[in-house]
């Protein structure tokens, strides 16, 4: 088995490089949106914006906000060696904010009644990361 084969054969885990600030500036309680402004390839931040607006009932802002965090995480992925599947851990903490978003669009997708997308984002969750299926729940 080389380095880049997991147990299984398939492709080696994706660890997306740390981008600590837009993490920091959240944890410090800094608006998600000025964080998004400041930081907009953040995942991380538009994940945020989608979990608040979710909690207000915002399906259509939470579906947006998540399509897009979702993306800016396909395009790091892709950027660090990702080909489209294999695992994205979450006890990677810099992968968090991709799974989050990922998350949120299924939940957000759910709401506005779109189940194939709601079915597939949720599968895709489990696929890159059990933990965060898990644990985000």
């Amino acid at each position: 088995m080389t380095l880049h084969e997991n147990l299984l054969g398939g492709p080696p885990p994706t660890h997306l490089p740390d981008d600590p600030e837009p993490r920091t500036l959240l944890a410090q309680g800094t608006p998600p949106a000025e964080v998004a402004s400041r930081h907009p390839a953040s995942s991380l931040a538009w994940a945020q914006l989608a979990e608040d607006a979710l909690e207000r009932g915002a399906a259509v802002e939470a579906y947006a906000y998540a399509r897009t965090g979702y993306h800016r995480g396909l395009d790091a992925l892709r950027r660090n060696g990702w080909k489209g599947h294999g695992p994205v851990p979450w006890e990677h903490e810099p992968n968090r904010g991709f799974l989050r978003a990922l998350h949120a669009l299924a939940r957000a997708a759910q709401a506005i009644g779109e189940q194939d997308e709601y079915e597939r984002c949720t599968q895709f969750l489990k696929d890159s990361s059990e933990t965060a299926a898990r644990t985000l729940g």
